[in-house]
């Protein structure tokens, strides 16, 4: 609601609430709000927007806001249109001719006024969301105050508690305080708040936590293709407890697929808006789109993009940085050594210019030349400068420990056994030495393994877990199914990790390729193991092809002596040589029901005992009914 000046003279509607006509309006004190036709620059206005704007070419339309969880319509949004068939009848047209014409706070005002209008005129009783700029909302508020707000909208046939203005072009705002001054005084009338294209790149973190608003919208870059971009959906996750802190509820904005209403929906995303919910329209609608409630209805749980690595990468602060002393460029081989023999775990000591670090001074190597006859007496005074390796590792402590592998890869042997200084922007902070890389390697990985298997890049024992705890606790029914490799470990002996890595690849690859992405979980447990939780319905169809095509396939990854043999002669884990037939899966499947299980750890324990009876029946595909098991 744009205000163009004090000055305007328009006509009274007076005071008592009634509709009005669009070219009405108040006058306040000693001011007027030119809300509508009725300003002087749209009725000077010479452009085909103002023509527009002076008759009746604006006409509101409205697209649903529907809540997640069942599907009902929450509110709708009024969304400003031209002609239909004309050069102007797109938004995107109507702002840019507003820029062009200068009339950017007259278009503004007519929108408003236009969609007020349109839904008093429809008597609809539901919450109605109007776009409004902060800097407009701010001149209205602080020119005529609120009242002058809560008229207009009665006016109108609106009432305030069932309005939402939302805000944008918000990031123009200067004074932010003065926009949080307006929005409380607005709240106080029953008004709500939402913040539009939160994420977009102009929206501000700290408006959200000044303004606290009801609702936030969330652009849709972050929820376009949710269902395949794991770093989107993780965004989303930190945006979800940001709102819970300011005890605001979050709109998805922009969904147009299934796969992505589904992913919305499980992350708990209160409210959505988009093309797959209901397009915009003339009349409000009762009802979302036939496609979007089937998926809301149905129980079916979706199936979360993962990341293939680690999300936090390891970093040399969270690994044991050794606080030792260092020396200068004028310490003596004498005080050298009595550092080194006072500190008799120190693997090298560090040299340092000031607090920069310049090289480095292996104990061994030291020590063996302080300890030779007659050393202490002709070069004791002398300076250590001698011993130094002036090209040490520098390692920040914030560094990735992943791309330190180098060191431990690098040709000059010295960086292992001299190991490294670790710095803080520059200055000198302590060691760190070979072995602790390593260790810090491992651990890393194994970590980074526990969410997404290196090797398949599926994921790992940690979003397993979690997959089946939503599962269980959406009561849907789902079949839990264990594949191993059946004589892996003498392919894997004869032939050489790298074609077992193929053989490895091979199960990942006929895995996904049937299950169904949106709908079946598949992941790497280690090793030659494998977890697929189905969901859908031919599930045992699609498990006796993966047995069949993994026999068909992984027979090509073996000599051919022993394609014509059926098998290799190979060592057993007792190390008696006997002949292995050729490689092949067992599956063990179970149907779990929520009320027969409790966490995750008894459906894999259950899972991995029916893969155990399958591979000693010799069965492809063996299914274990709860029946079966002792779950409690």
């Amino acid at each position: 609601m744009h205000i163009v000046g004090r000055k305007t003279v328009m006509e009274d509607f007076g005071t008592k609430p009634s509709p009005v006509d669009i070219k009405k309006c108040s006058v306040m004190h000693a001011g007027v709000m030119p809300i509508g036709r009725g300003s002087m620059a749209v009725q000077n206005g010479k452009g085909p927007l103002a023509n527009l704007m002076r008759g009746d070419g604006l006409y509101p339309v409205f697209q649903p806001i529907v809540a997640l969880c069942d599907g009902s319509i929450y509110s709708h949004e009024a969304l400003i249109r031209g002609p239909m068939g004309t050069a102007l009848a797109g938004p995107d047209a109507l702002l840019s001719a507003a820029a062009r014409e200068g009339m950017n706070f007259e278009f503004e005002n007519v929108c408003v006024a236009v969609a007020l209008k349109r839904w008093g005129n429809l008597g609809q009783s539901g919450r109605l969301f109007v776009n409004v700029s902060a800097a407009v909302l701010v001149q209205c508020l602080t020119h005529f105050g609120r009242d002058a707000l809560l008229q207009l909208v009665l006016g109108f046939g609106v009432l305030p508690r069932m309005l939402v203005l939302e805000i944008t072009e918000y990031e123009r705002v200067e004074d932010m305080d003065a926009l949080a001054n307006v929005v409380s005084d607005i709240r106080s009338a029953g008004v709500a708040l939402a913040l539009d294209d939160f994420g977009d790149g102009r929206s501000s973190l700290r408006l959200w936590a000044q303004l606290k608003p009801e609702i936030v919208k969330i652009d849709k870059y972050f929820t376009k293709d949710i269902s395949q971009h794991a770093d989107k959906l993780k965004t989303i996750q930190a945006l979800q407890q940001i709102a819970s802190i300011f005890n605001t509820e979050l709109v998805a904005e922009g969904i147009e697929t299934e796969a992505d209403l589904r992913v919305l929906r499980d992350l708990g995303i209160t409210y959505g808006q988009g093309y797959l919910l209901g397009r915009p329209a003339a009349q409000p609608r009762e009802q979302i789109e036939t496609v979007a409630l089937n998926v809301m209805r149905d129980p079916r749980v979706a199936v979360f993009p993962e990341l293939t690595r680690a999300s936090q990468i390891g970093q040399i602060r969270r690994s044991a940085v050794i606080e030792a002393p260092c020396v200068g460029l004028t310490t003596t081989n004498n005080e050298l050594a009595a550092l080194f023999l006072n500190h008799k775990d120190l693997h090298g000591l560090a040299v340092v210019d000031g607090t920069r670090p310049v090289g480095i001074i292996n104990r061994s190597r030291f020590m063996n030349e302080y300890s030779k006859l007659y050393y202490r007496e002709v070069s004791g005074r002398k300076t250590c400068l001698k011993h130094v390796n002036f090209e040490p590792r520098l390692v920040e402590r914030e560094h990735n420990v992943e791309e330190l592998i180098g060191i431990l890869t690098s040709d000059d042997q010295r960086y292992l056994t001299d190991g490294f200084i670790v710095t803080h922007n520059g200055r000198y902070i302590g060691l760190g030495t070979g072995d602790q890389l390593v260790r810090s390697v491992t651990e890393k990985r194994v970590e980074a393994a526990r969410h997404a298997n290196p090797l398949t890049f599926l994921p790992g024992n940690v979003p397993i877990s979690l997959h089946i705890e939503r599962l269980l606790k959406s009561g849907v029914e789902f079949v839990a199914c264990y594949a191993d490799l059946n004589n892996f470990k003498p392919f894997n002996d004869q032939y050489g990790y790298w074609r077992g890595d193929e053989m490895i690849r091979l199960v990942a690859r006929l895995a996904l390729s049937h299950c169904d992405p949106q709908r079946d979980f598949v992941g790497h447990v280690g090793g030659d193991d494998f977890i697929i939780l189905y969901q859908s319905d031919d599930w045992q169809l699609q498990c006796e092809k993966i047995v069949n095509e993994f026999a068909s396939c992984a027979i090509d990854l073996f000599d051919s002596s022993a394609r014509e043999a059926g098998g290799i002669h190979a060592e057993d884990r007792h190390g008696v040589s006997r002949f292995f037939p050729l490689t092949t899966i067992s599956i063990g499947a179970v149907k779990i029901n929520r009320d027969d299980y409790f966490n995750a750890e008894q459906v894999a324990s259950a899972a991995a005992r029916a893969k155990h009876d399958a591979k000693i029946h010799g069965a492809g595909l063996l299914i274990r009914d709860v029946s079966d098991f002792s779950c409690r």
